[in-house]
């Protein structure tokens, strides 16, 4: 990731993501829908990619902590929550975290580690560049250290996730995230 978003079109955007001139932050703006008598249409991805996944996530569980070598991946949240956590591949720094909700595009590129947390029940879609089958997908993929911890809270009475920061042996200040 390396250029700034304020201001970019979604065309713009993906445009950067062809040049391999990857934005510094994972949110994709979207076009305003087209709306008439018959109903909308919202033009989620206008970009060429090779797969496309639909993924339903329990609510508290962890999905990722990995990266690519060469692919990147659009995620459309469908409905419910991700918390995404991103770095750098090698970083030793804490992720940068994010929260996305139903109808929001998000894009992870290669070489960044990521992590995405599901505090309730939900479904969201990956586009992805390279073939997502099970051989390609595993070639691709390098998986790290848990950036995410996730724990069950008596007091919030719901799963809540704490960044994992091995030269700290306390929470984030305020407490574990939720």
């Amino acid at each position: 990731m390396g250029r700034p978003t304020s201001g970019f079109t979604h065309a713009e955007y993906t445009r950067l993501v062809d040049e391999e001139k990857y934005p510094d932050t994972p949110l994709v703006p979207l076009d305003e829908p087209f709306v008439n008598s018959s109903g909308r249409i919202l033009n989620v991805l206008l970009k060429r990619f090779t797969s496309a996944a639909w993924i339903e996530s329990n609510a508290g569980s962890l999905r990722a902590n990995h990266y690519h070598k060469t692919d990147w991946h659009y995620s459309f949240v469908v409905s419910g929550t991700v918390v995404y956590g991103w770095r750098p591949s090698g970083s030793t720094a804490l992720p940068e975290v994010s929260e996305f909700h139903a109808g929001q595009l998000f894009f992870t590129p290669p070489m960044v580690e990521h992590v995405m947390y599901f505090p309730v029940p939900t479904t969201f879609m990956t586009f992805a560049r390279n073939l997502r089958d099970h051989v390609s997908h595993e070639s691709d993929v390098v998986r790290v250290d848990p950036l995410f911890s996730v724990v069950w809270s008596e007091t919030a009475g719901a799963f809540t996730y704490k960044i994992n920061d091995p030269d700290r042996r306390s929470s984030p200040p305020g407490g574990p995230l939720s």
